[in-house]
């Protein structure tokens, strides 16, 4: 299986920040949404966007909570965004396709991880509902306002390495464990990232998926203290006990970075981390380090895609 995963010497590392990335980048004019874009990474990304000029969209459920955390922001506006429900996918597309205007970037940053088991209409478990699904079915009717240049971003995780997709039981009706659907959810991220590029690189549309890194931030909400002090994230009294981990503005720096990079330009298709284009893991390997092969498999790719065409109704079967 070919891919192009290899580092390309970005000059960047671990320890960058979105700052860092866009530091003497002049993004006025340009136009981003960021779902989630008001909590943890999200909101990173949006602060470092809007700082370098870009108009930002935020999609959230909680419109007047995330329009306080962004108040004061230049060029900051929120949107109703549930992506459990394609109803609201809908909603928030339309009014962006309906202002016309070409945008930029899409960054699918919004997401939950380890839940309780949880069923979203029609029946979907809902770490492969909002982690995938629903940001496929919004990029999928984004794709007028983003024909002619435009890069997507799509947040996966090292905790891809749990889970392949689990095609013979991709919504867990036998019998549910919620790291699988997590690693399941965030492979489904990797592999949108490798079939949207090949689909669409010839229309000017370009796709990377990415490891952001160990952070703390709201995403871990479903996680009791104890199950994190086992883990070895934090210790007793709830302050961090792994250094590994990184901090917010750190965390948002391989998304920012995979979405201005103009080291990137006529790449894609590429899982990230550290702000660098990940190498393929060896197989056994159990650092959690690069990408599965499995995540970027063009025929796993493929095969998501269609079924993710007949699950939401959106988009069409390449």
């Amino acid at each position: 299986m070919a891919t192009g995963q290899q580092p390309i010497g970005s000059g960047f590392g671990a320890a960058t920040t979105a700052g860092d990335v866009l530091a003497g980048m002049d993004l006025t004019g340009k136009r981003a949404i960021v779902t989630g874009g008001h909590s943890g990474l999200g909101l990173e990304t949006t602060r470092a966007l809007a700082a370098a000029g870009a108009q930002v969209t935020i999609g959230a459920r909680d419109v007047t909570r995330a329009q306080s955390v962004v108040a004061g922001l230049a060029c900051v506006d929120v949107l109703s965004l549930d992506l459990d429900d394609l109803e609201s996918v809908h909603r928030f597309a339309d009014v962006l396709l309906d202002r016309d205007a070409h945008t930029d970037m899409v960054i699918n940053s919004a997401g939950i991880m380890a839940c309780p088991e949880t069923r979203v209409e029609p029946g979907w478990e809902a770490q492969f509902a909002t982690n995938h699904l629903g940001h496929f079915a919004l990029t999928n009717r984004l794709r007028p306002i983003l024909e002619g240049g435009a890069r997507v971003i799509s947040v996966s995780s090292a905790g891809h390495h749990i889970s392949a997709m689990r095609w013979e039981d991709i919504q867990f009706t036998r019998g549910y464990e919620k790291w699988q659907a997590y690693g399941q959810s965030k492979t489904a991220n990797a592999l949108f990232a490798v079939h949207l590029d090949h689909l669409w690189k010839d229309s000017g549309v370009r796709a990377f998926s990415l490891h952001p890194g160990k952070i703390l931030t709201p995403l871990q909400r479903y996680l009791t203290r104890e199950e994190m002090v086992a883990a070895g994230w934090i210790d007793e009294n709830g302050v961090l006990a792994d250094m590994t981990f990184k901090t917010p503005e750190q965390g948002a720096a391989t998304q920012v970075w995979a979405a201005t990079s103009p080291r990137l330009d006529g790449m894609g298709g590429l899982y990230c981390e550290d702000c660098e284009v990940a190498e393929i893991a060896a197989d056994g390997d159990k650092s959690f380090r690069g990408v599965c092969r499995y995540a970027v498999d063009p025929e796993q790719a493929e095969r998501l895609w269609n079924l993710s065409v007949d699950l939401t109704g959106v988009g069409a079967r390449r």
